[in-house]
């Protein structure tokens, strides 16, 4: 099977919807898996709804009103026929998410927040599959929550691979075209968990390994993975070919294109993955698999702003040791603050980290009562692999910098605009 991934931009209105059908229909769909996230910026709607619920009350109806009529809205573009079953089915997936939060007993933010935003995937999953079936393109919707089973840890759930793999072969059969879930699966108890943010790619891989699937497609409304973020660079190249090895490489310093844990099943079952176009579904795209490092052979940027540098020293002049070490990512690991760069002497040690939840401030009094702290925070962290001494000037023109790493293949870089 081809297991097949469209993210929100490319369902999120009725336009992008039909331009999947016109992308099918180019390169075909039979014996394929689709696998679809939330339309448009839904999951972040969706958030909404979940701080109503726990912090506005008085906003909840409206913040889940909002959502339904956007994608009621959708649904009466696609459908001509009024009293279509869709109609019905949208509503009462809505009722059900009324329901769970009128009904719900659990304090745990977390646990409420799984049950929320997998409606997002299940809703949109819903409307493609009736819409292709309307235009004669016969699928079969599934539940992946009844396929990908996880642990209890709610927004970045561990996949039970035994139990999912059993699932997913027992349940899917070839030579049909299935439509489920990106981002979602169960615990034991069959309540909702989430793979992570952006863990829709993550869950093509998963099935992707379960089914031996001859590739994955990741269809994007970039031409494929380019060697920097246009937002931020210009005169970006697009690379033709990545080694498994090289696209990990990126995926852990943040490139965006490809979530970090897409790659590592497709890697061992050496299943190829494409990165291709949905505005021109014929172009060649990105190929991830087996081979050269990159090609063409040339220097990739990443940056990842809003990072926090953070610079921690013993305050009697003595060296910092491993178990002091040990404990400060402990710390780390309990506030999800993320570590993207490490650097130490004797007596200091300093770390460029990802704080989007803003814990920091849970452990800086508490760092502080042994060691001194001193912090910059809103710096930017640039990584370029492949460097060369054109490239890293290229990224410190008309910045401070603050820290600079170097390997053989990988500098990176934190600088002050």
């Amino acid at each position: 099977m081809r297991v097949f991934k469209f993210g929100g931009a490319s369902i999120k209105d009725p336009q992008a919807i039909r331009n999947v059908l016109h992308v099918l229909k180019t390169v075909g769909f039979d014996n394929s898996l689709i696998i679809a996230s939330a339309m448009g910026k839904t999951t972040n709607a969706l958030e909404d709804v979940i701080n109503a619920y726990f912090k506005k009350p008085e906003e909840l109806k409206n913040a889940i009103k909002f959502i339904k009529n956007y994608h009621l809205e959708i649904v009466d573009d696609l459908f001509e026929n009024k009293s279509h079953l869709i109609f019905d089915k949208v509503n009462v997936l809505f009722g059900e998410l009324e329901f769970f939060l009128n009904n719900n007993k659990s304090p745990n933010y977390n646990f409420v927040y799984d049950q929320v935003v997998s409606y997002g995937e299940i809703v949109a999953t819903t409307i493609l599959s009736y819409f292709f079936n309307d235009q004669n393109i016969e699928n079969v919707w599934v539940d992946a929550r009844n396929l990908i089973k996880t642990d209890t840890t709610y927004r970045d759930a561990k996949v039970d691979w035994q139990a999912t793999e059993q699932n997913i072969t027992n349940q899917l059969q070839c030579k049909k075209l299935y439509i489920t879930q990106g981002f979602i699966g169960s615990d034991p108890n069959h309540f909702s968990v989430t793979l992570g943010r952006e863990g829709s790619d993550y869950s093509a891989a998963i099935f992707a390994y379960c089914l031996n699937a001859e590739s994955v497609t990741i269809w994007k409304d970039v031409p494929g993975v380019l060697n920097a973020d246009p937002r931020y660079f210009e005169d970006t190249v697009l690379l033709n070919h990545i080694s498994y090895r090289e696209a990990i490489e990126l995926a852990f310093y943040g490139a965006s294109v490809i979530h970090p844990k897409t790659l590592q099943p497709l890697q061992r079952k050496e299943i190829p993955l494409y990165v291709k176009s949905f505005v021109n579904p014929t172009l060649s795209g990105t190929t991830v698999s087996k081979g050269a490092d990159l090609e063409p052979a040339v220097s990739c940027f990443i940056v990842k702003k809003n990072q926090l540098l953070l610079s921690i020293s013993s305050k009697d002049f003595s060296f910092i040791m491993e178990d002091q070490v040990s404990e400060i990512f402990k710390l780390f690991a309990e506030q999800h603050i993320k570590v993207n760069v490490i650097q130490n002497s004797a007596i200091s040690f300093t770390v460029c980290v990802d704080d989007k939840f803003n814990h920091f401030n849970h452990i800086s009094e508490h760092l502080s009562n042994n060691f001194n702290i001193t912090y910059n925070e809103n710096v930017s962290l640039y990584t370029i692999r492949h460097f060369n001494d054109t490239s890293a000037q290229k990224v410190i023109e008309n910045k401070t910098v603050l820290l600079k790493q170097v390997n053989r293949e990988t500098i990176q870089i934190v600088t002050k605009e």
